[in-house]
């Protein structure tokens, strides 16, 4: 897979994300190092972790022994909601351990389980990215209306808001909301709640030459969804990260949109 063929989105302050990209939950210590080493190897220029994954040192050796340059891999990490008050000291151990003066992208992991913390951290949030220390900044799991409280308060909207996302969970009313906000849709998890089986995605895969999987993650790449599949085993790294050279009709696109919520 050539790195210049992949798509990618535009996020605000020219930042451009690889709609392609490797989640890393789950991947810890030398299993995680070889898989991210893996999933470089097979061509992901996006690279998904967080300050929970306790990962982050792993995760940045693989980047650096990658033989690619840093500006070439988007990375992304991610603010534990407890850490509410603490946002500053959070992203530079998390810069510390993945051993980059800049993240590509901060999110914040959860809403905080305070409502009146949301626009606080939003606040340092910003303040991370106005001093560089991340070129753009976003949300993980958070509704419409808590984007919304954010918006109205900073008038800065989230550059992504990263939520579980597959064909199943399709819901064209939630992709609407997020896109006419000006914020980017990345989804995670993209095949647990798929099920690959389905006579819909068999029968296009089929059509395609390519796996049910494959075809889960194009339907994102055709919507401009972000996806961020994940595995530890170097063949599905390597499947997975196979999804440019085919695109879905938009015949194909409308019967798998109609497996979620119509």
């Amino acid at each position: 897979m050539d790195h210049e063929d992949q798509t990618t989105v535009l996020l605000p302050g020219d930042v451009r994300m690889p709609l392609l990209g490797f989640g890393t939950w789950q991947a810890t210590g030398q299993a995680g190092y070889d898989a991210v080493l893996a999933a470089l190897d097979a061509g992901y220029r996006h690279v998904d972790t967080a300050t929970m994954y306790g990962n982050e040192e792993e995760v940045g050796r693989a980047v650096r022994e990658s033989g690619l340059r840093r500006e070439d891999i988007f990375v992304t990490t991610k603010l534990p909601p407890e850490r509410v008050g603490r946002e500053r000291e959070t992203i530079e151990a998390s810069l510390t351990a993945l051993g980059t003066d800049q993240v590509d992208l901060w999110l914040v992991h959860w809403p905080p389980a305070n409502p009146t913390d949301n626009i606080p951290v939003w606040r340092e949030m910003l303040a991370a990215r106005d001093e560089g220390l991340t070129r753009a900044v976003g949300v993980s799991n958070y509704a419409t209306a808590q984007i919304d409280e954010l918006i109205q308060a900073t008038e800065e909207n989230p550059a992504v808001n990263q939520i579980r996302w597959s064909p199943s969970l399709y819901d064209r009313q939630r992709y609407k909301e997020i896109r006419d906000r000006g914020v980017v849709l990345e989804g995670y998890s993209p095949f647990k709640t798929s099920d690959l089986a389905d006579p819909v995605l068999t029968r296009i895969a089929a059509a395609h030459d390519v796996s049910p999987a494959q075809v889960v993650l194009r339907w994102h790449i055709d919507h401009e969804i972000v996806v961020i599949p994940k595995s530890v085993t170097p063949e599905r790294i390597r499947v997975n990260a196979d999804v440019f050279h085919f695109s879905l009709t938009a015949e194909e696109m409308r019967d798998i949109d109609a497996l979620g919520n119509p």
